[in-house]
């Protein structure tokens, strides 16, 4: 985020929203200049430094009103913390600790404006996205603005790992064991009662089934755990639905997979469907040999084991689904941009 470019009438619009996000982001994890970040907001670039035997991991993603959010269904707060909880799952699947975001945002004027003294929707997406970076000790460091028509935030998010010790999708052997942290089809019930709203204000009640969809959680502290003790063969987050992440696990490990229908962790509200095809639970799937001790939950989240890895046969699906009282190929039904 570069403030040096101050233009007339600037000093009301982006170099003003530029200060006070840089006052807002002051106090979040180590602290500029004191953690990983050495240099922060107000130069061309940010200095980051890491650990000595550390590596570097990077993810981008983008958000999208009309794709990934709508300004009338969403609360500015539930996008900033989603704009952000998607990077920070992409950490969580490799192991990774959060060194630092960096946030291009585009808006149009009126969101930067404030009606009759109330916060402005980019102060109030700010507040969402920066709650759970604190919460995660990630600093923002850096970035962009831009005024657009419609809203585009492009999170950048760099994490440390362990040299060597990174989780990847390519390690998954016969024989492993498939897991997941948590419950599945939560987000996919929520954007499903969010959509039954029609916009309207949701009743308190619908709070817990709405919440996996408006404020998912990264499951960080398990991919540390799981790269810690060396306890994955391979892994990855639930961003698209369990159907196609499973099987683009599959295809970078060169193997198959068997699910049981019955073993899978529903969650409230959501149906088997759900489970199986909902994107953006944003939890971890991942492989362990089959020696391998595993808690039965992981900093107070559950991990459940859904089925196995097999060798990979001609002719034979990529992902079976066993039921009560059949076998059968489970399609990718999860979501696949320009599909």
């Amino acid at each position: 985020m570069r403030p040096d470019r101050e233009k007339p009438g600037m000093a009301s619009g982006e170099l003003a929203l530029l200060r006070k996000i840089r006052q807002r982001v002051a106090g979040i994890g180590a602290g500029i200049g004191r953690g990983d970040v050495r240099l922060g907001i107000g130069d061309d670039c940010a200095v980051l430094r890491l650990s000595r035997g550390e590596e570097m991991v990077v993810t981008t993603d983008l958000s999208l009103e009309g794709r990934h959010f709508r300004l009338d269904w969403h609360a500015p707060e539930a996008v900033g913390h989603r704009a952000l909880a998607r990077g920070l799952s992409d950490l969580a699947a490799m192991g990774a600790r959060p060194v630092a975001a960096f946030l291009s945002l585009a808006a149009p004027k009126k969101l930067t404006t404030a009606q009759r003294g109330a916060s402005t929707w980019v102060d109030r997406f700010y507040g969402g996205l920066l709650a759970l970076a604190e919460e995660h000790r990630t600093p923002l460091a850096g970035g962009d603005l831009a005024e657009f028509p419609q809203v585009l935030a492009d999170i950048v998010l760099v994490g440390a790992v362990r040299q060597g010790r990174a989780l990847l999708r390519s390690g998954a052997r016969a024989d492993d064991e498939i897991y997941v942290t948590g419950a599945l089809g939560g987000a996919a019930a929520g954007l499903r009662a969010l959509d039954a709203l029609g916009g309207k204000k949701p009743p308190v009640r619908l709070a817990m089934t709405l919440k996996p969809h408006l404020f998912p959680e990264p499951r960080i502290a398990q991919g540390l755990w799981l790269a810690r003790h060396s306890a994955a063969t391979a892994a990855m987050d639930l961003s698209d639905g369990l159907s196609i992440d499973l099987e683009r696990l599959c295809e970078e490990s060169a193997v198959a997979a068997e699910i049981d229908e019955s073993s899978l962790p529903v969650a409230p509200g959501a149906t088997k469907d759900d489970a199986l095809h909902g994107g953006e639970d944003y939890e971890l799937l991942f492989t362990a040999r089959p020696d391998t001790k595993l808690p039965r939950s992981i900093a107070g989240v559950s991990i459940t084991q859904i089925g196995r890895i097999v060798k990979r046969k001609a002719g034979k699906p990529r992902v079976s689904l066993f039921t009560a009282s059949s076998s059968i190929a489970l399609q990718s039904r999860g979501w696949q941009h320009f599909a």
